[in-house]
């Protein structure tokens, strides 16, 4: 069934699972680092995070201050009575057979977040922002199906992880990729995660399901996992829209269960039927004490918190004159607005920088799947091309190339000063003799100049900037050559 059949029949209702590692130095129940990356497999364990006999775990501060902090930034209430819980359930990455997390009394409850879509502001509530610890990683070698043989590395089992419940207040995949953009430029902005979806520091589970429009009850939610991507978690959702959607209309009935997003094939592929609460027991944490968080600490991390993303937004709309789109594109990584507001302060029109910042900047960062602050341009490389753009040394074109030249460079600084070297040719005498030149090359697009084919003017000024190399200034070529045909 097609989007529009979709939007008239049925109502799309998605709800987030968010989970964040919390950017701590050791993992939430023991002293173990948190390096699961550059580590080899199962260095950083120790009896508490492979659920030992007699290992006894130890709240990590750091790791509750950075959700209360996160849930704060959510607009969230902080009860001031909190504990841990028993979520079992068995799997070979989980070491103790069950996973330490909040149940029913967790840091914060009744948050939102407020986002723009297509120019339409939107909602979504906030369930809660709780703590929980990860689980380690299976290694598969060869294909999955073919079962040769799987390996369990223990070095992430332990990381602090927040889970971020949304509402199911989503109603398509648009929503729910910029909601994700916006919930990872508030954890960067605050500094509790590093936004890194690619290597799973942040991952997504959606809740899908279709209801007919009118209805209020809600129907058979299907989760999707394994999503690494913005344009994965759009992909995905909306295919298993249109998968819910088929089968309704064929008379099929949905189940609830869990499908794992295929990103190569474009599919969602069931895993398993999908467990309720009951299925996993939940009990009090038996060897850890129950929290109370003071209003005190509460009211301290609350002032501590820097500039959020929509904030930052609205001060760049009023204090630099940019579009609410260009102001939304810019704030919703920090490293990238921090960048651009470096290369205002050094000099560089606020226009200029957000244009070679959102266009030939971003289309090469994406393209290499880099943030800004991995690429060897940094903001006084960007000011200085500017300003030779401005005083008229280089052309645009040649400001291009050097930009794209300076970015593959492991130093841009070299392609930076050469650009500096091949100053654009402005002056008449100069140009005169080339413009000579072209006009003695190509009578037949002189004639049809003259014949009123603006056009061919345009063939002339593009033949000139050849002989030149791009160097000469086209405006002026184009002055004269009208000049001297006409």
């Amino acid at each position: 069934m097609r989007a529009l059949e979709v939007v008239t029949r049925y109502e799309v209702v998605v709800g987030l699972e968010v989970h964040a590692q919390v950017l701590t130095q050791s993992k939430m129940f023991c002293a173990c680092s948190t390096d699961y990356l550059t580590t080899p497999p199962n260095a950083n364990t120790c009896p508490v995070c492979l659920g030992l006999p007699g290992s006894l775990p130890v709240i990590n501060r750091r790791a509750v201050e950075a959700t209360i902090r996160t849930a704060l930034a959510l607009n969230c209430e902080i009860p001031e009575f909190s504990k841990f819980d028993r979520k079992n359930y068995f799997y070979p990455d989980l070491p103790k057979g069950y996973q330490i997390s909040q149940y029913d009394l967790p840091f914060s409850r009744n948050g939102y977040l407020e986002f723009d879509v297509k120019g339409e502001m939107r909602r979504c509530g906030i369930t809660r922002v709780h703590l929980e610890e990860d689980t380690g990683k299976l290694l598969h070698a060869g294909a999955i199906e073919e079962a040769q043989s799987s390996l369990v590395d223990f070095n992430r089992a332990g990381v602090p992880l927040m889970e971020i419940v949304s509402e199911p207040d989503l109603r398509s995949a648009d929503e729910a990729r910029e909601y994700v953009v916006r919930l990872r430029a508030i954890l960067q902005y605050i500094g509790v995660n590093n936004g890194d979806m690619e290597s799973g520091q942040l991952r997504c589970d959606a809740n899908v399901s279709l209801r007919p429009v009118g209805r209020k009850e809600l129907g058979t939610k299907v989760e999707i996992k394994n999503m690494n991507s913005f344009r994965a978690i759009h992909r995905a959702i909306e295919y298993e829209i249109g998968r819910q959607t088929e089968v309704l209309e064929t008379g099929g009935r949905l189940v609830q269960e869990t499908r794992g997003w295929n990103d190569a094939r474009g599919l969602t592929v069931s895993q398993r039927t999908k467990e309720f609460a009951e299925d996993y027991r939940y009990f009090p944490e038996p060897d850890l004490p129950p929290l109370e968080v003071s209003r005190q600490w509460v009211d301290e991390i609350r002032s501590s918190l820097p500039e959020l993303p929509a904030a930052r937004r609205e001060r760049f709309i009023t204090t630099y004159g940019l579009t609410p789109y260009d102001a939304s594109l810019l704030t919703s990584s920090k490293p990238m607005a921090a960048f651009f507001e470096e290369t205002v302060r050094l000099g560089a029109p606020a226009k200029a920088a957000a244009n070679w910042i959102l266009s030939d900047f971003s289309r090469l960062l994406n393209a290499d799947r880099k943030e800004i602050d991995d690429a060897s341009v940094k903001p006084p490389h960007l000011q200085q091309l500017i300003g030779l753009i401005d005083s008229g040394v280089i052309s645009g074109k040649m400001a291009k190339q050097t930009f794209e030249a300076m970015y593959r460079a492991p130093d841009a600084g070299p392609a930076l000063e050469a650009a500096k070297g091949s100053s654009q040719i402005s002056g008449d005498a100069e140009l005169e003799g080339v413009v000579a030149l072209v006009i003695e090359q190509n009578p037949k697009s002189v004639a049809d100049f003259k014949a009123g084919k603006q056009a061919a003017l345009m063939f002339l000024v593009g033949q000139a900037m050849k002989l030149t190399k791009g160097r000469a200034n086209p405006e002026r070529l184009n002055a004269l050559l009208r000049e001297k045909i006409l």
